[in-house]
Formats: structure tokens, C-alpha cells, sequence
């Protein structure tokens, strides 16, 4: 295992900025691995178990999925397993908490302020979270909890980017932007959105390198073509062809017959 480690990611704060993607394929995880991301995560569920022993020289976070866990003893239970699975780092959404039940156990914990998704419905719904005076503090507060409870690294999620920066200075945390500005230590996005796999609402915090959707618009329109022309080779009799068939000499096929 030779990605960063936690150390490393420690020791490049304030020096150089981490490039971060979240990934829902094993081959993302390969390309963005080629390419030299610093940092590789995905959702910890079992048909992505696989994805960070296919990535060993790649810091890989795995993250445990919201509502999965009832209490800290499961959410450690399925840490530890991401873990042993290959991680360098587990994302928890969940409160300070099981935050703390987790770093206790030398799990290293990225966390999440601003707009959490899943808990979004306090803060307004999908939207921008920290403008107010009063947002901001609450923000602030809930990094210093996350850091006491033992979090190494926190995910800020769409808020201003001067009070993240400020942030930034402020915790020995690793922040970790995700549409929060340039003044934070890792920049992050998700693989679907800076592929462009996403045909209707695209982030204002996302950047879109590639046109994804259009390929396999694309792709999708050449899978009818050729399905078409299988149909109509059927139809028509040209297919299957006589490359298409094993043959058989025809004197050994008399002999099938004889008595």
C-alpha cells in the first residue's frame, strides 16, 4: 500500500492542494488511478468491496452509506471491515458521536459539515449552508466537535468560501471542499459529474471535463443499428454463414445413417 497516507495528508496542508475523486466504477477507480489522483472514494457497499485492491498505490476512502447503521457498534463494525477491504479512510456522516466510538479505534474518519444531503431538510433543503451569521457559527462549532471527537479530515459541503477558508486556517483538520472554494486542502468531485455523465442538473460547484452522456447516447444509438442488422441477417438468411458453423465431412455423415 503505497498511496498517502494519513501522515502525508496531514503534512501537505497548507503546502499543496489534494485532488479528490469520488468514484461508482471499478474502471473510474483504475483511470483516475493512472492519472495520479491523490485520493479515491466510493460508497462501502458490497459490490465495491473490491474497488481499493485494485487501486493499492491510491489513498482510497470508502464511506459508510447513510442509514445503514443503527448505533456506533455497527457503524464500527462495517468501518473495521472497510478497512480490512483495503481502505486508508472511512467517511461518516454521522454525528461526533460515533465519530469518536470510531477514532478511538485508530479508524482514520473524514466527516462532513455543511449541506449533509441526508439532513439537509435542517438547513433549507439542497442548498448553500453557513451564509447567516448564525448557520456560520453552527458550522464552526460542529468542526470543533468533529475534531475533538478524533476526525482527521472534514468534508465541507457548499459553503462560502471565505468562511471555509477561514475554516481551513482555524482546524488541524484537512479540509476537504466540495463546492466551499479554493481555500480549503483537498478539492473534491464526484467522477459522474466531471465525466459528464449527468443529463440534467449539473452543480454549480462541478467542473464537467468530458461529455459522458452524449457517448453513450451515442453507443446506445449504435446497439440498435446493430441489433437491427443481426435481425434482419436472420431474416434474410445471411446469418449465420457458413464461417459462423463447425462443419462435418460429408463422408463421416453418410456413415451416422448407415446401418
Amino acid at each position: 500500500m503505497d498511496g498517502l497516507t494519513i501522515r502525508d495528508l496531514r503534512d501537505a496542508k497548507g503546502k499543496r492542494t489534494i485532488a479528490y475523486v469520488q468514484v461508482a466504477r471499478e474502471e473510474e477507480a483504475i483511470a483516475a488511478a493512472e492519472a495520479g489522483m491523490d485520493m479515491i472514494g466510493t460508497a462501502f457497499v458490497p459490490e465495491r468491496a473490491h474497488f481499493a485492491k485494485a487501486v493499492p498505490e491510491t489513498h482510497f476512502q470508502f464511506g459508510l452509506p447513510w442509514g445503514k447503521h443503527a448505533d456506533a457498534t455497527e457503524a464500527l463494525r462495517d468501518a473495521m471491515a472497510a478497512m480490512t477491504a483495503g481502505a486508508q479512510s472511512v467517511y461518516c456522516g454521522y454525528s461526533a458521536k460515533i465519530v469518536k466510538a470510531l477514532a478511538r479505534e485508530g479508524v482514520p474518519v473524514i466527516c462532513h459539515v455543511g449541506l449533509v444531503p441526508p439532513k439537509a431538510t435542517w438547513t433549507g433543503g439542497l442548498r448553500a449552508v453557513g451564509k447567516t451569521v448564525e448557520q456560520a457559527r453552527i458550522v464552526w462549532q460542529q468542526v470543533q466537535d468533529f475534531e475533538a471527537a478524533g476526525a482527521f479530515a472534514v468534508e465541507m459541503e457548499v459553503l462560502p468560501a471565505a468562511l471555509a477558508t477561514e475554516i481551513t486556517r482555524r482546524t488541524s483538520m484537512v479540509t476537504i471542499s466540495l463546492g466551499s472554494g479554493a481555500g480549503c486542502d483537498a478539492q473534491y468531485l464526484f467522477s459522474a459529474d466531471l465525466l459528464g455523465e449527468n443529463r440534467d442538473h449539473i452543480p454549480r460547484h462541478a467542473k464537467v471535463y468530458r461529455n459522458f452522456a452524449a457517448e453513450r447516447d451515442r453507443m446506445q444509438t449504435e446497439r440498435v443499428a446493430a441489433y437491427r442488422e443481426y435481425i434482419a441477417d436472420v431474416a434474410g438468411g445471411s446469418f449465420p454463414a457458413e464461417a459462423h458453423s463447425v462443419q462435418m465431412d460429408g463422408d463421416m455423415l453418410e456413415q451416422v445413417w448407415s446401418t
